[in-house]
């Protein structure tokens, strides 16, 4: 793949998960098409070796599946992006996902 279909590979993985983001704020927008993004952009973005938009991308299916009272779903994804934030240093997201995952262990 040549650089420039590298670079193009890269943000359709980035677009499909603010696709799957402005999706889950729209809250007519049903539960399978935001996850379907998501799952998309986690598939594009696995691919590419871009674990940060993985990451991010888990994050937002745990806190659409925690909106949507799907609480199994929601801790799986929200645990998986706080492991990923961890072993990569993202302190900042690190917070941010732990901050969504500690009402599911009340």
């Amino acid at each position: 793949m040549r650089s420039g279909e590298l670079k193009n590979a890269a943000y359709h993985a980035w677009a499909l998960r603010m696709l799957g983001q402005v999706a889950a704020e729209a809250h007519h927008t049903s539960v399978d098409v935001c996850a379907g993004y998501y799952g998309e952009a986690i598939r594009a973005a696995t691919i590419r070796g871009m674990r940060p938009l993985v990451a991010h991308c888990h994050l937002g299916l745990g806190k659409l599946y925690r909106r949507t009272g799907k609480h199994e779903q929601a801790q799986e994804h929200l645990t998986t992006a706080t492991t990923m934030y961890r072993e990569m240093g993202m302190t900042y997201w690190l917070e941010k996902a732990e901050a969504e995952l500690r009402p599911l262990a009340e």
